[in-house]
This record gives C-alpha cells, sequence and structure tokens, in this order.
C-alpha cells in the first residue's frame, strides 16, 4: 500500500488526505474511534499548513509519509511554507472557546491531546511535522 501522498495547497484536498489516511490506517485493524482520532488531528495540521503556512496557494505542496515504527503509527508532513513557531504558542482554554462561541484557535490543541508526539521543525527553508501514535 502506498505511504505517501503530496498534494497542492488547496482547502478542497484536505478530503483527499482524509481518505488516504483513512485507506492506510483501515489495514491496522484500529478501533473505529483510534482511527478517527488520528484522521482528525492529520486533518487539521494539513488545514493549518495549507491556510495558514501556505495562504492556499495551489503552486505549493504538502507531503504527507505515513510509517508505522513499532507499535505505533508516524505521519510527517512537510511544506516549505511559513514555519510554525511553536516557542510562540500559547495553548487556548478550549473550554473558553466553546463557552464563548468562538470558532478556531484550537487546532493544535486538540492535535496536542490525540497525538502522543507532536514535534515542529525547520531546517533550509522546509519545515515538518511530525506525529506519533502508539497504537498497542
Amino acid at each position: 500500500m502506498n505511504n505517501s501522498i503530496r498534494v497542492n495547497c488547496t482547502k478542497k484536498n484536505l478530503k483527499l488526505i482524509r481518505d488516504f489516511v483513512t485507506q492506510y490506517l483501515e489495514q491496522l485493524a484500529l478501533s473505529d474511534v483510534l482511527m478517527n482520532q488520528m484522521v482528525l488531528a492529520v486533518d487539521e495540521i494539513c488545514a493549518n499548513l495549507i491556510i495558514h503556512a501556505n495562504n492556499e496557494d495551489p503552486t505549493k505542496y504538502i507531503y504527507l509519509t505515513i510509517t508505522q515504527p513499532q507499535d505505533a503509527v508516524q505521519f510527517e508532513i512537510n511544506d516549505n511554507g511559513v514555519a510554525f513557531t511553536s516557542h510562540n504558542y500559547k495553548e487556548p482554554d478550549i473550554l473558553e472557546h466553546v463557552r464563548i462561541g468562538k470558532k478556531g484557535g484550537v487546532g493544535i490543541a486538540l492535535v496536542k491531546r490525540i497525538m502522543d508526539k507532536v514535534e515542529f521543525t525547520t531546517r533550509d527553508g522546509f519545515n515538518a511535522c511530525l506525529l506519533y501514535k502508539k497504537i498497542k
């Protein structure tokens, strides 16, 4: 089964990414909840990269590779857009967002709750987001 995909930075490609991740994870016999959580986490990161890092520029691309280190699933998402700087990130109060009806701004916090490890790196103008989830 193919474990990587390249898509240009348009929101319409988020469905393509979700379908790709779902098809890959279906072969692992995971619970529906775990599978849907991982699809959501990957979708959220890819949406942020497409919208915020690459300004929905269809001439730019993001690359997603899925691997399976021992008893885990790892997603590596690469692009060359504006880098996410985690040292400037302040985790939002999700309950307050819900209370006031604010939309957006909680995606990274949600991803960090779902995944076991979330890393952002940048080298030579190339960004990588690594999402890691134990499955056993």
